[in-house]
């Protein structure tokens, strides 16, 4: 047959290799449902690439979650330091099994380990403890975190937290309740406000108001018997994008087969290991924040009573996200900030320190399992981290630029990129964001139509649902859902499939891959090519479409009329605002601050020195900041945890009555010239790390050296001062 079909040239040459493979493409997806089934049979399936050790086992609390805390085990070649704040990495439950913060060897628990920081991973198993809430699953991970501050009694800084996705709206809620745990917050590709994003281009935003709210919610874990099974988030995923979904993912390895079928088992065994949630979590999750969004606006309660308020946060908090990724836009990772405060004041009132990322064309998934991210963004956040803990309150974007041999002091940068924390403002954020009145209405009114279609589906058709649904019908409707059937059909429990894995093997003997100019290949890509354009043009007609019915149902007066929402230019939701409590203890703290602007020595003159020519210049760079911890080193100076405390009195200082802190400086200094003249070379080093001094910063640092070299007549004059009062 062979011999017929290489006899018709390029035609037989092309349909020998089709055929080929085609056979090697379903044995592929009989290995990955094989590979399926295997991860399924574990206790804790996950595709961690390294080793772990179990820390805790939440499954045995006295409330049981199905959380587990793991001590990962660095590589071969990778040295910890004891001393370094450990990484603790939490994955999302979002329908997908964990392991893929440490997917591979450039990963976030990657780089932070070859950073010299010791690591941890919060994991779960697929199947959630009887009764489990949130709100248990946020007590276990701060349970999680005290044992990590136990067993690094020594380490310099608090834990810092990567809540992925969505463990990142979780690991801010724990921040927000238990402060006094974390250490700097990571949050990358994490929704925290849910109801924004831009016309035309979020339509998954969409989906709670078109579907007639979280009725359906509670409906899908009714029929499966009390379990929400998270193959329904993997499938709202895949619809985003159907061309990739119906075709280039299968396509792309039947192409490449003899090259990237081991890359895909290995994606495939995470994007494919769905796991399930309790009714109530995921009923909680889709009211409270998908379509309630009260997390951003403090009005989410627990049950002993106590708000979540994310200002309550007190460290610093980095938002990575991308313009690229159509699950967690950009307007819906940092909206949250826009919501929660009004002036830019508020933020440095609230002691918060927010640092934002945006790449410009990674996807969702990208920001967690590619390399390039991992090389760059997460690597520089793990070897920067201490910098990002020490960094004054404000709103920074995080800016990276490639390191070159013209950089000044190139070795002061840890890895291959320059990491510089700009000074931003909220119209900043609101450019990004694009927050509008009439677009929060149309979310309320989605809101309250989910409010009443769930009253309604309770009273009339819930009990009847769960009158006809027990643990067998609903086994048989989880093995029914096209998700899982895939898995079923492609098995070595499908009679055919062992016949094509036979049939694989000969092939691979016998393979005969087509040439790279035969005319068929073009055509087959032209085909390709066709029909994800196709499908592209189906998804945009079906995401416009959809828009502009939301849009039409929603903006309607008469429908918000009916639901309660006035049409005035207020916003439906309430911001919260400052508590008595809150205002009395900032109140407390300006005077406080203001009375000891004279206070302090050596170290708080050259803080205070360095905050006010940093003040004036583009932002903190990380050069400076290496410069400054080498001269701690050297000089056996004050603690992390004690040099952040300085920082941050000293900046409030200098913000509430710059010339009285400057005015000090002089009679803050020892009268030996020596000393002076040595810490102001400290300051000069620190300040020329970055390259020439010019501009403000430069007229700043004379001014510095002219309080410096007056010292001695100051401190005279000051004794003199003192005598006669």
């Amino acid at each position: 047959m062979n011999a017929i079909l290489q006899a018709w040239g390029p035609a037989g040459e092309y349909m020998i290799d089709a055929t080929q493979r085609t056979i090697l493409f379903w044995d592929l997806l009989r290995q990955r449902s094989d590979q399926y089934y295997e991860q399924k049979a574990k206790k804790v399936p996950h595709v961690l690439n390294f080793d772990a050790e179990l820390v805790l086992d939440a499954r045995g609390f006295e409330q049981p979650v199905n959380y587990i805390l793991v001590s990962v085990k660095p590589p071969a070649g990778v040295t910890i330091d004891p001393l370094k704040r450990p990484f603790v990495v939490v994955d999302p439950r979002a329908g997908h099994g964990p392991g893929i913060g440490g997917f591979k060897a450039d990963s976030e628990l990657g780089v932070a380990m070859r950073a010299g920081h010791p690591c941890y991973f919060v994991g779960f198993t697929p199947e959630p403890m009887p009764g489990q809430t949130i709100e248990d699953i946020m007590h276990a991970e701060a349970v999680f975190l005290e044992k990590v501050i136990e067993l690094h009694p020594e380490a310099e800084g608090k834990p810092c937290i990567i809540g992925n996705c969505q463990a990142g709206w979780a690991v801010m809620m724990l921040a927000a309740t238990r402060p006094e745990l974390c250490g700097p917050v990571i949050v990358p590709g994490s929704p925290l406000s849910y109801w924004a994003g831009v016309e035309g281009e979020n339509p998954m935003r969409y989906t709670g108001g078109l579907a007639g709210g979280s009725w359906i919610t509670a409906l899908t874990s009714d029929l499966g018997n009390g379990k929400f099974d998270g193959a329904h988030l993997v499938k709202n995923f895949e619809n985003l994008n159907p061309s990739n979904t119906l075709w280039s993912k299968n396509y792309d390895i039947w192409s490449t087969i003899d090259s990237g079928a081991q890359r895909f088992l290995e994606f495939e065994k995470w994007w494919g290991g769905h796991v399930n949630l309790n009714g109530e979590e995921i009923q909680w999750i889709v009211d409270q924040l998908f379509v309630g969004n009260r997390l951003a606006t403090g009005e989410i309660v627990t049950s002993d009573g106590k708000r979540i308020d994310l200002r309550n946060i007190r460290s610093p908090i980095i938002c990575f996200c991308s313009k690229g990724d159509n699950i967690t836009p950009p307007q819906q990772a940092l909206g949250w900030i826009a919501d929660l405060y009004a002036k830019d004041d508020d933020i440095r009132v609230c002691g918060q320190t927010i640092i934002y990322a945006i790449h410009e064309s990674v996807g969702h998934l990208g920001i967690f399992v590619s390399g390039g991210i991992a090389k760059k963004e997460h690597q520089e956040f793990a070897s920067n981290i201490d910098l990002v803990d020490v960094l004054p309150p404000g709103l920074y974007e995080a800016v990276m630029t490639p390191k070159s041999s013209a950089a000044a002091n190139p070795d002061l940068v840890v890895g291959d990129w320059i990491v510089r924390f700009e000074p931003r403002t909220l119209n900043d954020i609101r450019a990004i964001v694009q927050p509008s009145a009439e677009n929060e209405r149309r979310f309320a009114a989605v809101q309250r139509v989910s409010e009443i279609n769930l009253g309604l589906y309770r009273t009339l058709l819930q009990p009847l649902v769960r009158a006809g649904i027990n643990e067998q019908t609903a086994e048989w409707m989880k093995k029914l859902n096209p998700s899982e059937l895939q898995f079923e059909i492609f098995s070595d429990r499908n009679p055919f499939m062992q016949q094509i894995a036979q049939l694989a093997e000969e092939v691979r003997r016998q393979r005969q891959q087509v040439s790279a100019d035969n005319p068929f290949l073009a055509w087959q890509s032209a085909i390709s090519e066709g029909i994800v354009t196709a499908l592209d043009g189906y998804r945009d007609l079906r995401d416009s479409s959809l828009e502009q019915i939301f849009l039409a149902t929603y903006s309607s007066p008469v429908l918000q009329a009916l639901l309660g929402l006035k049409a005035s230019d207020a916003p439906p939701r309430q911001r919260p605002g400052m508590d008595p409590e809150r205002i009395a203890f900032i109140e407390r703290r300006i005077a406080e601050l203001k009375s000891r602007i004279a206070d302090g020595g050596l170290h708080e003159a050259v803080i205070r020195s360095l905050v006010h020519i940093g003040m004036a210049g583009p932002g903190v760079d990380e050069r400076a900041f290496n410069e400054l911890r080498q001269i701690r080193a050297e000089n056996k100076g004050l603690s992390l945890e004690a040099f952040k405390q300085l920082v941050r009195e000293q900046f409030f200082g200098l913000l509430l009555d710059q010339e009285a802190a400057l005015a000090a400086i002089p009679t803050m200094l020892p009268t030996e010239p020596v000393v002076r003249e040595k810490s102001l070379e400290a300051i000069r080093r620190t300040v020329e790390a970055t390259g020439k001094v010019s501009g403000e910063r430069a007229d700043r640092l004379a001014q510095i050296e002219k309080l410096f070299a007056g010292t001695e007549q100051k401190v005279a004059t000051k004794r003199i001062s003192r005598k006669a009062s």
